[in-house]
């Protein structure tokens, strides 16, 4: 059964949207039951060709993914046969039969997903090659498109890409979620894998289809893994974060601090869901404590009312158990909010000290901000000029020159 034919780009949008659904659960069947990363991937891709072709003049399937599940499986029978592959795999393909009309979630494909996240960010792979590698083979995101996001050549991150798969291959890498106590310290891995991508989608000259694939990718893994804190206190976290992108640049473009940013403008569903999320927390790492801490900013309907004093003892609490320089850098913004601005850069001179922030010029922009507080104005306008330029961002420059020609008027 089919829905009626759709028009040219009306169909290229129901191949697009299925997908993002079909083309990880496609690769990741097939890379379980051949064995062979390129083969899954170029079959998933020649699937979606063939819905490109036939889809305009046929309809859309009643169920897509299964439509394109059955002729990628298809493909790679027809590429097996031709290369004379053993017997089992051949029977292994032959049995995969397509999704029903209204199919339940496959168990096996559900499993299949989980174990290609914990393949593809292994800790034996490059950090890099781990987030490359997660955009391609988890989210489907074209090698060209991964190339420009990591500002490397097309064919550099072919290169990246191969490696990856061959290391896989050499290192014997299993195709499996790890159990027991191999996945409490597997788990950190994938998930800073997942962090890095949001962060980079949610900088200031940020890609946000790097941020888009982090909470997609955060979802899915917080749906395979019920019961996970850290799974679920992430993806909280993104919620919450990501909620305010609509409202993080001004009608020109400029960036605008949390205190100016418009929250009419934020998504309210978005937090919503993360608070849903963050409910099912029930222990305290590091994602808890910042998605708690993105929680105090979500809620509060004025940059006045915001609870500082919460967000403070939080960063207390993180600063313990990850300690870091910008976490120690947060926690002196906190504390100068907190408990004035003296507190702030007591806390912002020790930071110094413990060492990691010289030449930062985020810690410069912050002693800045307190400076202003305590009413040195000029000289807060001076040190806004040294961080503008030290930062390699844009826009960030800009803001900083902004607030600093503020400050001097």
């Amino acid at each position: 059964m089919r829905t009626p034919a759709p028009a040219g780009a009306a169909a290229a949008e129901a191949v697009a949207a299925a997908s993002v659904e079909a083309y990880p659960r496609i690769v990741a069947t097939l890379i379980r039951v051949t064995g062979d990363w390129a083969l899954a991937e170029d079959c998933a891709q020649e699937a979606l060709a063939v819905a490109l072709e036939r889809w305009p003049g046929d309809g859309v399937p009643v169920n897509p993914g299964g439509w394109l599940m059955t002729v990628a499986r298809n493909r790679a029978l027809d590429v097996l046969r031709r290369a004379t592959v053993e017997r089992r795999k051949l029977h292994d393909l032959a049995v995969l039969t397509p999704a029903p009309a209204q199919p339940e979630v496959r168990q096996d494909v559900v499993d299949d997903r989980l174990r290609l996240i914990f393949t593809c960010c292994h800790p034996a792979l490059a950090l890099d090659a781990r987030v490359a590698l997660t955009l391609r083979t988890v989210c489907g995101v074209p090698t060209a498109d991964i190339a420009r996001l990591l500002l490397v050549s097309e064919s550099t991150m072919t290169r990246r890409l191969t490696r990856a798969r061959t290391r896989i291959a050499q290192a014997g890498i299993p195709y499996r979620v790890p159990a027991g106590p191999a996945l409490t310290e597997r788990l950190p891995g994938v998930l800073a894998v997942l962090y890095l991508l949001f962060t980079r989608g949610y900088v200031a000259d940020g890609e946000p289809a790097f941020a888009d694939e982090a909470v997609r990718l955060a979802g899915l893994l917080d749906r395979l893994m019920p019961g996970q804190s850290e799974v679920t206190a992430l993806l909280a976290l993104f919620l919450f974060q990501h909620s305010r992108r609509d409202a993080r640049r001004d009608a020109a473009g400029n960036l605008l601090t949390l205190e100016r940013q418009d929250r009419r403008r934020w998504d309210r569903a978005g937090i919503a869901e993360g608070l849903a999320a963050l409910d099912r927390v029930r222990h305290d790492g590091p994602y808890a404590w910042q998605a708690r801490i993105a929680a105090c900013h979500a809620t509060a309907t004025s940059a006045e009312s915001t609870d500082w004093l919460a967000i403070a003892r939080a960063y207390d609490a993180l600063v313990g158990i990850r300690p870091s320089p910008v976490v120690a850098l947060n926690r002196a913004v906190a504390h100068g909010y907190a408990y004035g601005p003296a507190a702030g850069l007591g806390l912002l001179d020790a930071a110094h000290a413990g060492g990691g922030l010289a030449g930062n010029p985020l810690a410069v922009a912050v002693r800045a901000d307190l400076v202003a507080r305590q009413g040195d104005r000029l000289r807060a306008a001076t040190l806004f000029r040294e961080a503008a330029a030290a930062v390699g961002s844009a826009a960030e420059r800009r803001a900083l020159l902004d607030r600093a020609a503020e400050l001097a008027r």
